[in-house]
């Protein structure tokens, strides 16, 4: 059975605790990098929720594990609120799979 992990500052994962996820403190690139090969190498998780900021920074490092059929890496809104960051990764993520932008188009 697959898990659920969430990588982010203390302020933001603090409340998933409660409902079952597993979760993982990185307030930098370097821990959150570290921190998401090892739950991708567990092969543990199905879902892995990362912090806008985090997966911003993380950039180049995330483009490896696109390919993998899991775990799905998410970006969620972290204590300072949505940055569009996640919004744009799901757009470009839905016009890579279908080949266009049907979620945003105008």
């Amino acid at each position: 059975m697959y898990n659920i992990a969430m990588i982010g500052d203390r302020f933001s994962i603090g409340a998933f605790v409660a409902l079952g996820v597993a979760t993982f403190e990185a307030n930098d690139r370097e821990t959150a990098a570290r921190v998401l090969a090892d739950l991708v190498r567990s092969q543990k998780y199905a879902v892995v929720f990362v912090t806008e900021e985090l997966l911003a920074a993380l950039g180049d490092e995330i483009t490896r594990y696109k390919d993998l059929p899991l775990p799905a890496i998410t970006a969620i809104p972290g204590k300072n609120g949505a940055t569009g960051y996640g919004m744009t990764a799901l757009s470009r993520a839905t016009e890579r799979a279908v080949g266009t932008d049907i979620l945003f188009k105008e």
